[in-house]
């Protein structure tokens, strides 16, 4: 498997991060519609910060997102203003439905997971770093 970089001004790099969002209360709320338009939403923000949505999918009550990102993003306000759009839109456009299962205007529990990934393993990158040769 061979990894593709991408190249800055002054910077090669491969950044990957897996990132899950689990509604409030792990409420089953996420239907075929919102599912859909949540795949648009990301899609849209994740553009306006020059981030790639390698791939997006998720079940009732959380989403799975693939995101490629640039060195300069800082991620946890990335990831902030995804869940932050993404509710408020959601909210707006499926009021009724929602209402109906929160009492408040909720939508993402308030924590998330965010993992990095890429091509290699932990345990391969130890074992190519304890390879290299020491200065004499």
């Amino acid at each position: 498997m061979t990894t593709q970089y991408d190249k800055g001004f002054r910077s090669v790099y491969a950044l990957t991060a897996h990132v899950v969002f689990v509604t409030k209360y792990r409420r089953k709320v996420i239907n075929k519609e919102i599912h859909q338009r949540l795949g648009v939403i990301f899609d849209e923000a994740c553009s306006k910060w020059e981030v790639k949505l390698l791939e997006f999918n998720g079940e009732d009550d959380h989403v799975h997102l693939l995101v490629r990102y640039h060195p300069r993003i800082e991620l946890s306000k990335f990831i902030a203003n995804l869940k932050t759009v993404s509710s408020r839109l959601i909210r707006k456009e499926f009021e009724e439905y929602l209402n109906r299962i929160y009492k408040k205007p909720v939508f993402w529990a308030g924590s998330y997971f965010v993992a990095s990934c890429g091509g290699v393993t932990v345990e391969q990158l130890k074992k190519y770093v304890e390879q290299q040769a020491n200065p004499e």
